[in-house]
């Protein structure tokens, strides 16, 4: 299964931080029917065909993703879109 590693610094402190990512959480339910859980700092999220985490650090966002078959062929679609919103959000 193909994997989606990317690690985007940022000087946000984690609670501010963390309320970027539930933004993006909450976009990623609307669109995409993905469910995300926090256990401590990271968020976990799934739906048919990806899983993968957000962990926010004091001083980096580290997004991971594992894509299965059916999204196999779009991992560089969905890299850039990734790092497109790691942008938006922490450019």
């Amino acid at each position: 299964m193909p994997k989606i590693d990317i690690r985007r610094p940022h000087g946000l402190s984690i609670p501010e931080a963390r309320a970027v990512v539930d933004q993006v959480a909450a976009r990623m339910r609307e669109k995409f029917g993905m469910d995300g859980t926090w256990e401590g700092d990271t968020l976990r999220f799934s739906r048919p065909g990806v899983a993968g985490s957000i962990a926010v650090g004091s001083d980096a966002i580290q997004v991971t993703a594992e894509l299965g078959m059916m999204l196999a062929p779009l991992k560089g679609m969905v890299e850039q879109e990734i790092r497109r919103k790691l942008d938006e959000h922490f450019g």
